[in-house]
């Protein structure tokens, strides 16, 4: 059969032959929420994926946070639970160098049976941005940054999460330590394995920083003249990071806020539009910043509120947003300014772009990636004035107003958004919102223990 996603046999057998230690390969397929859903198969296994495919139930990723099935999505009991056909993302084959017995991975994307895109899978609305901007004469070249905690696998003595012990001297740290890099020393055994597999993985891993909080750590990923690319380099790199904590005795946490009292965790996205010969539309012009560029932050100004859910998907995704904690609280824009929500960062004019704050480390890449690109077209296309950049405090001059207030009114703007449903399909967009509301559904079953402490001998 002839793969819909590109991928070859000859892809399958040249891995093989590179790595004859290689046991078992982890077939990894993304939902919604952007969690790694798939099976565990052994070597001989992986031709006949290459050559056919494989068959997965299509409510695989439909699944809520906690992998339930949410038959209001329609891909349940309604659909008979059918299998759809998966196959492999080309250029995600790799060896996972930090798993013994050695093992591979593969990333995988879901069409019908008929060969087309199948509508639950999140990464196909990327692919179809990617393909409109395509044929407005542009590509995108994109990075994503990694902001993370490690953790103790195990609670405190207060039953409470704590930040990771340091891996060389086995002492805890409960300071900031931003930017410390006798912090990055303490842990360069497992950071030290994680660049080692991305290596191995063609991840392009670069600067580690000691982030504003203890156990807090941020990794970029080298820009990528192919978006796409780089929306499968953050599902691979937190595969990677996740693995090798593990193994070092930690838990990387992907939380956008893990610690009430510290910074949360962001996964900004850094964007800017190529033209057919590869020139950088957002590159300055004249001393001043490209038109370009000024009006593809005026369509994401636009646009942000109802992609809402998409960027804070989760009920803890909302915690993050909060003055004066390097994470936006508003619509706005700025020149090298870190209070705002679009950020124009310092650099040189040629490879000037912008960088998408909001979204937390907790979202799926491929929903950011798409509407991003889709609200930046949409700036040039319809030559979106943003409005004057902010100077000084961001956070001082920030107008909240139609943005949404919380995860519900998100979910429910979503659900009215035709630019939403147009940037990742109708159908896409039914499935997602079925998920969130059973998810915001089972959070306000679930009483917290903030509840008891307030209220149980007051009220």
């Amino acid at each position: 059969m002839t793969s819909p996603s590109g991928s070859t046999p000859d892809e399958a057998r040249r891995f093989l032959d590179a790595h004859p230690e290689v046991e078992a390969i982890d077939i990894v397929l993304t939902d919604l929420n952007g969690i790694g859903r798939g099976k565990t198969i052994r070597r001989h296994e992986l031709m006949p994926l290459y050559e056919n495919g494989r068959h997965l139930p299509g409510s695989i990723v439909g699944l809520d946070i906690v992998g339930e099935d949410v038959e209001d999505t329609g891909l349940v009991w309604s659909d008979g639970d059918a299998d759809r056909r998966a196959w492999p993302i080309p250029g995600t084959l790799t060896p996972m160098t930090w798993t013994h017995p050695r093992r591979g991975q593969v990333l995988l994307s879901l069409y019908e049976l008929d060969g087309s895109p199948s509508a639950g899978d999140p990464r196909h609305a990327m692919v179809r941005q990617m393909s409109i901007l395509r044929e407005h004469g542009l590509g995108a070249t994109a990075a994503f940054e990694v902001e993370f905690y490690l953790i103790d696998p195990i609670d405190g003595p207060d039953g409470r999460p704590r930040p990771a012990s340091f891996r060389i001297s086995g002492r805890s740290s409960h300071a900031t330590d931003v930017y410390a890099t006798e912090a990055l020393d303490e842990m360069s055994p497992l950071f030290s394995d994680a660049y080692a597999g991305a290596a191995a993985m063609g991840l392009p891993l670069e600067t580690l920083i000691s982030e504003y909080a203890p156990g807090q750590y941020e990794l970029t990923l080298h820009h990528r003249p192919d978006a796409l690319r780089a929306a499968d380099d953050i599902i691979l790199a937190k595969r990677l990071l996740r693995g090798v904590s593990r193994r070092h005795g930690a838990q990387a946490c992907f939380m956008a806020k893990p610690f009430g009292n510290y910074a949360g965790s962001g996964m900004h996205m850094h964007l800017s539009f190529t033209d057919e010969t590869g020139r950088n539309c957002f590159a300055d012009t004249g001393g001043s910043l490209a038109p370009d560029l000024v009006q593809a932050i005026g369509g994401l100004k636009e646009t942000l509120a109802d992609g809402m859910a998409v960027f804070a998907p989760h009920a803890n995704s909302w915690r993050r947003f909060a003055s004066n904690s390097y994470a936006p609280v508003a619509a706005t824009w700025g020149i090298n300014n870190r209070s705002v929500a679009l950020r124009v960062p310092a650099g040189s004019p040629g490879s000037r772009h912008l960088e998408h704050r909001v979204a937390g480390i907790d979202a799926n890449p491929y929903l950011v990636g798409a509407l991003t690109i889709a609200g930046a077209l949409r700036g040039l296309r319809h030559r979106v004035d943003p409005g004057e950049a902010i100077t000084g405090n961001g956070y001082e001059v920030a107008d909240s107003t139609g943005m949404p207030p919380d995860w519900r009114s998100a979910i429910e703007r979503m659900a009215q958004s035709e630019f939403v449903a147009e940037t990742l399909g109708k159908r896409f967009c039914e499935v997602f919102v079925a998920v969130k509301r059973a998810e915001l559904a089972r959070t306000m079953r679930e009483i917290p223990d903030t509840d008891f402490r307030l209220y149980r001998d007051v009220v």
